[in-house]
């Protein structure tokens, strides 16, 4: 995703991607919690088991407000400049909603960075919370000025009310991040337990730090999957400077024994040396996998993964699959010198081994992705079973069926500037975030 939220983008993108008139749209938005503002929400997560409660996350402003810079209070401008808040919404099946913050970003080795892409992006709780009372956390920072993409485990200090011990972080996964874009940064238990987390190629454009061909050089390009609760027969992963441990040299969490690489000699052709490979990937070859979700009703793996200047594509990830970033844009072959086709349009690319995506679009329709979510309710028809995702940049929404295995994708609605989808968990209904501010739901027309 791009994510520059600057007054000045915020405001040339709300002029460009009005919402889509009654005519055009199949389905209809409404704002989700009327009462409720919200400061860049970026993501949208569930509290495992209950109907009741969602979370939305703010990624966090990298700059005051105009009143908070005006404002002789120094700890309030602080709070405006350090955002990265989790605002949970509860009462969720009740005639009047709640919000609440359960969490504020405060690392105690570095700086939160919310600029640009980077910021507070990703937020799970664990799926058995009342036993572990673990949550994790995916953000930015800066050490020694340095910028960091991290993932962090910290305690809940109470169940009933929910609220997170912003004090008992400990670090699981902290990588050093050669440029502030494509950062990836979803986190999502699967159906199986175990903690997915999507990370993109390093920033810049094209591929420029040549990561995403490789399983060995840290963090970078794909989703990968991580057992927080290091299970008996779960290995150890590989030594690396991302990888942090205690003490003893140990890690704060293990590799799933069946991830796909544990025993890779070679990857894309390539020898590996023992010892190198980032065990914990699971899904490789991706160049800033935007949102990913799984399917409530079959566990699907989908994601919507960022292009670089033709082509959004939209995949189901699967164990050891390989979507082909920076040899392939989508469908088509990428060509890093002439990477807008000004020269000659992309060919078709020739079969191999990498994975194709179930769905591409142009520059006609965005360029931008942000992956969404299945919806498995009753109460919108239109999109009945359909894949919901959306462009950033021109707002765009979609609907993506499945007619038959072949998936064929419809513009169901318009908004701006979104940048997350997720449930509502008390009846199914699909929850859109956008940088603008609001969260909104997709209702029937």
């Amino acid at each position: 995703m791009r994510l520059r939220p600057s007054a000045a983008l915020l405001f040339s993108l709300l002029v460009g991607t009005s919402s889509a008139s009654a005519q055009d749209a199949l389905v209809a938005l409404e704002p989700a919690f009327p009462e409720m503002k919200f400061s860049l929400p970026v993501a949208i997560s569930p509290m495992p088991g209950s109907k009741d409660v969602v979370f939305v996350i703010e990624k966090g402003d990298p700059a005051p407000s105009a009143a908070d810079a005006k404002s002789g209070d120094k700890k309030k401008k602080v709070s405006a400049y350090f955002g990265g808040k989790v605002q949970m919404i509860s009462g969720l099946g009740a005639s009047k909603q709640t919000k609440t913050q359960v969490f504020q970003i405060n690392p105690k080795d570095g700086k939160f960075d919310a600029a640009g892409e980077c910021g507070l992006l990703g937020f799970a709780v664990h799926p058995r919370v009342n036993e572990t009372k673990q949550v994790f956390v995916y953000y930015s920072l800066r050490i020694d000025g340095k910028l960091y993409q991290r993932v962090s485990r910290f305690k809940a200090s109470s169940l009933a009310p929910f609220a997170i011990d912003e004090d008992s972080e400990q670090p699981l996964i902290t990588q050093l991040d050669p440029a502030a874009n494509h950062n990836g940064g979803d986190l999502h238990f699967g159906p199986d337990g175990y903690l997915y987390i999507s990370c993109g190629d390093g920033g810049a454009g094209g591929d420029a730090f040549d990561t995403a061909g490789y399983i060995n050089k840290g963090f970078h390009a794909a989703v990968f999957r991580i057992d927080v609760d290091k299970k008996p027969g779960n290995p150890a992963p590989n030594p690396h400077p991302s990888v942090i441990t205690d003490s003893k040299g140990v890690a704060f969490y293990s590799v799933p024994a069946d991830n796909p690489f544990l025993a890779a000699t070679s990857h894309r052709g390539r020898p590996l040396e023992a010892g190198s490979v980032r065990t914990e990937t699971w899904a490789t070859g991706l160049r800033n996998a935007w949102r990913f979700s799984f399917d409530p009703k079959t566990g699907a793996c989908f994601a919507g993964d960022v292009g670089q200047n033709l082509y959004e594509e939209i995949d189901i990830l699967v164990s050891g699959g390989d979507y082909g970033w920076h040899d392939v844009e989508g469908n088509h072959v990428f060509v890093q010198k002439d990477a807008s086709g000004k020269k000659v349009p992309p060919g078709r690319a020739a079969p191999s081994d990498f994975k194709s995506p179930i769905h591409e679009y142009d520059r006609k329709l965005g360029n931008s992705v942000t992956g969404g979510v299945v919806y498995r309710g009753d109460r919108v028809p239109a999109i009945a079973d359909a894949y919901i995702f959306a462009d950033f940049a021109s707002g765009r929404i979609f609907s993506l069926h499945d007619r038959g295995g072949k998936w064929e994708s419809q513009q169901v609605a318009k908004d701006t500037t979104i940048s997350g989808f997720g449930y509502d968990p008390s009846n199914g209904d699909v929850l859109v975030a956008s940088l603008a501010g609001p969260v909104k739901r997709i209702v029937k027309k």
